[in-house]
């Protein structure tokens, strides 16, 4: 009868009680962090240095990727690029 009861007991602490008290200690947690700054991620970094203004209405490109040659496709070759897939039952 005593297992039982502490079973009891622990069962409601742990499905009641521990979640109430997770949810004060993170929120607490994550306001700190927020309060000091834990949680901002710098820009990535521009290989030459430089960090050129844009106008407002613009766009700015970070990385374009080189282009593979035309040689690489058949000649008569006239769609786009094509993935092979497999259906997963």
């Amino acid at each position: 009868m005593r297992f039982w009861l502490i079973a009891i007991l622990i069962f409601f602490a742990v499905r009641y009680l521990l979640p109430i008290v997770l949810r004060l200690v993170l929120s607490s947690f994550v306001r700190k962090q927020m309060r000091n700054g834990g949680f901002v991620v710098p820009p990535p970094a521009r290989p030459d240095g430089s960090d050129p203004a844009t106008r407002p209405g613009e766009i700015r490109v970070d990385y374009v990727p080189p282009t593979a040659p035309e040689r690489d496709k058949p000649a008569g070759f006239k769609g786009g690029e094509y993935v092979d897939f497999e259906e997963v039952k």
